[in-house]
């Protein structure tokens, strides 16, 4: 087992690299690279990039990259799994090690890839909350305009074996549950949101997202960027919509993880999440395991639609 240090990267194959640069910089992404066949978008973070298209004959999800805590730890992976540590070809560099999941989608452990300055972002709005007033004399005047996404938070999967990925997740990887729901009866577990394993560290409540597949088919269910505050989730929807995109489900605030939640869809159909104020754990958090529900998805949001788990 290894550490985990946060999510890197999600990748996906589409048909046209065209028109996903356009739809990623009106959510609030930024170009790092591109080539002929492949295109790498930046946050306003120093991670070199955080989502990778490739150019392909038909649209995909295809895997996902992840930091290792550091070379030790990157070299065990190596070991455990026999292996090679090699140097990564892509934008960024670095050292890393793919491997696949038991669900086939390819996984980039990455230690030591190049960062990128952060970019400029406008300061978070300070609130006038009942009792606790923290913007005096300033109004807030703002327009719609892409979100300032900050980074990618977490990505959500379907998994055609739960018990098989949950093990992966868990015993290579290092990754811990911070909470798990269960259907039918509660020795039936059938999702496990997962955070890194750092012990004492605080860190987001969910890195991956593991849950049983329903049809049997394995597939992304979303991946997740944090911008900036909730008026930049309320802005940036606005500008989404304004550009013609497809909305998903939201504005509303999560159960598990608690983060409050916008859900559009990509000119290919892939569902991306912008979020802000999520909960942050650590290894010595409390564990819940509750029922699955339409009420567990939200505490606050408009009704759900079948569109949202297509």
């Amino acid at each position: 087992m290894i550490t985990v240090q946060d999510i890197a990267f999600v990748r996906y194959q589409v048909t046209n690299l065209d028109s996903m640069e356009r739809f990623l910089l009106d959510f609030g992404l930024h170009r790092a690279a591109r080539t002929e066949t492949a295109l790498y978008m930046r946050a306003a973070g120093n991670a070199h990039h955080v989502h990778v298209s490739e150019l392909a004959a038909s649209n995909a999800a295809v895997g996902f990259g992840l930091y290792a805590r550091d070379a030790t730890d990157l070299a065990r992976l190596a070991s455990h799994l026999d292996v090679q540590v090699e140097d990564n070809p892509e934008p960024g560099g670095g050292r890393r090690v793919r491997l696949h999941d038991p669900d086939g989608f390819i996984v980039d452990v990455l230690h030591d890839d190049m960062p990128h300055a952060a970019l400029p972002l406008r300061e978070a709005i300070a609130a006038n909350y009942g009792g606790a007033p923290q913007r005096l004399g300033r109004p807030v005047r703002l327009k719609p305009h892409p979100s300032g996404v900050m980074r990618l938070g977490h990505v959500a999967i379907h998994v055609s074996d739960f018990e098989k990925s949950l093990a992966f997740y868990r015993d290579v990887l290092g990754f811990r549950a911070s909470d798990t729901y269960w259907a039918g009866t509660e020795q039936n577990t059938i999702a496990s949101f997962m955070h890194c394993g750092l012990g004492d560290q605080w860190t987001d409540h969910h890195t991956v997202a593991v849950i049983a597949s329903q049809d049997g088919r394995p597939r992304f269910d979303h991946a997740a960027f944090e911008v900036l505050d909730l008026d930049d989730v309320m802005l940036g929807g606005e500008y989404l919509k304004s550009r013609g995109y497809e909305h998903s489900w939201g504005v509303g605030r999560h159960v598990q993880g608690s983060q409050i939640f916008d859900y559009w869809r990509d000119p290919f159909g892939n569902k991306i999440e912008h979020w802000t104020d999520g909960d942050l754990v650590n290894d010595s958090t409390p564990v819940v395991h509750a029922a699955m529900s339409p009420d567990e998805l939200r505490q606050w949001a408009p009704p759900l639609t079948p569109e949202f788990f297509k």
